[in-house]
């Protein structure tokens, strides 16, 4: 009785630990929340003040402190880390919110986050100031990329889209409201084509009118036209597309002069116009030429664009241009353009210089993260705006059915604007049924 005890015992033990050693690879989740947690958790409380200490984040006590601390507790004085003011376990890591000490500021932290990482055994950590004085580390306990999953909790709203996951394991959000103009690069099989899925997917939920230029004769965006209210597929039509948005921009300045405000948003909701969004595909087929006679388009093209990415941000036009290299090499106002586009998400791209030609201006650190995502990671892409700041973030993997089935299930948003009506794309006509002929298929001979 005691062997087969002995060995029940000894088998649940294996049983468990092929058990965790599974989910570790399969479900990441799962043993974060079982066993990770828990043991970084313990290292971070055990090891938090030595840690601090030999990062350098530790500042010496003020004079009153140390003299209460020699002249009272009768102890030695030593450095001050910042205060512990929360610990929290989410589903992928831990968040630590911290408050500063005099002398140390948010940058202090950031610059040790590989140390950090390294010190308590995590995936990553990221550093976030939440307001003067504090600072969030947020832990990250496995690689939430390899397998990307948006939270429950990504939803559209107001002008803000989810359509990414970042490193610490947060939705990344589109907001048109902070980054109303953007530019996506990256190389073929990137992830491009994915991300901009996601983007439509969740601009279609929202009341806005949605513009399409794809230039490759639509083969990207003319499934998403039930949700469309416009889409040209040739330069020519781009070209009066543009001259139309910029003569609607007018009109809307004329509109906000009139009611005495400066922004769209500030109008009352009755005469307030629908935002619109214009998503550019592969930007570069608006600027090359193959003959001089094309020369007049595109300077109509690009004259139209930077007066748009200047001014359209104010009456609610914003523009999503997306493209394989975005530089100099297209011409005579591609810098211009590109200097008023804010937000930018390059994804894997061929050579250092196109990862410059994003980022460089912005966030000059996240050149080398663009420049080493790698290729079995599709939908991988470094994002950054002009506060300087940047994160990695991973599309999730979406078909290009299920957002079809999402844009007519939200066709009836499409606004009103009959100074699109000349660029409305054709919808298919509904499948008729087949009529009636003679049968092909021979009748089985009744047997009694």
């Amino acid at each position: 009785m005691t062997d087969l005890t002995m060995w029940l015992e000894a088998t649940g033990a294996l049983a468990g630990a092929g058990g965790l050693g599974y989910a570790k690879v399969r479900a990441p989740g799962v043993y974060w929340s079982l066993v990770g947690m828990p043991v970084t958790w313990g290292r971070f409380t055990l090891s938090y003040r030595s840690t601090m200490d030999v990062c350098g984040l530790t500042v010496h006590p003020s004079g009153l402190r140390a003299f209460v601390t020699r002249s009272v507790a009768r102890r030695e004085v030593q450095p001050v880390p910042p205060k512990i003011r929360r610990v929290r376990g989410t589903s992928t890591g831990l968040r630590v919110t911290l408050r500063l000490p005099a002398g140390l500021e948010p940058a202090d932290v950031m610059a040790s986050c590989e140390r950090l990482r390294h010190a308590w055994g995590v995936h990553s950590v990221t550093v976030v100031e939440t307001k003067p004085g504090f600072v969030e580390l947020r832990m990250t306990g496995y690689d939430v990329l390899r397998r990307v999953r948006m939270p429950r909790t990504a939803r559209p709203h107001d002008m803000a889209v989810p359509v990414a996951v970042r490193e610490d394991g947060t939705a990344f959000e589109r907001d048109y409201r902070k980054a109303p103009m953007a530019l996506t690069l990256g190389a073929n099989n990137s992830g491009k084509s994915m991300y901009q899925r996601n983007l439509i997917k969740g601009l279609a939920q929202l009341p806005v009118a949605l513009v399409g230029v794809d230039c490759k004769r639509g083969v990207e965006q003319s499934a998403f036209a039930p949700r469309l209210s416009a889409l040209v597929t040739t330069p020519d039509d781009a070209a009066s597309l543009f001259g139309v948005l910029v003569a609607e921009m007018e009109d809307r300045f004329d509109l906000l002069s009139r009611h005495g405000v400066s922004d769209l948003w500030e109008l009352p909701d009755e005469v307030r116009p629908v935002p619109v969004v214009v998503l550019v595909d592969e930007v570069a087929e608006l600027f090359l030429i193959s003959s001089r006679k094309d020369e007049e388009r595109r300077e109509r093209i690009v004259t139209a664009l930077i007066r748009l990415a200047q001014m359209a941000r104010a009456v609610g036009i914003y523009l999503e241009i997306c493209g394989q290299r975005f530089g100099s090499d297209l011409g005579k106002g591609a810098t211009m353009l590109r200097a008023q586009l804010t937000g930018r998400v390059v994804h894997r791209v061929n050579d250092k210089q196109t990862a410059e030609m994003g980022l460089a201006d912005v966030a000059p650190d996240a050149v080398a993260a663009a420049s080493l995502i790698p290729m079995d990671r599709p939908g991988t892409a470094v994002a950054a705006d002009s506060t300087g700041g940047w994160s990695k973030i991973r599309t999730p993997e979406i078909s290009k059915g299920a957002v079809v089935a999402v844009c007519r299930e939200f066709a009836h948003l499409v606004p009103d604007l009959p100074f699109l009506d000349p660029f409305r794309p054709h919808l298919p006509a509904p499948a008729s049924a087949p009529a009636a002929g003679p049968s092909l298929v021979k009748p089985r001979p009744v047997t009694e």
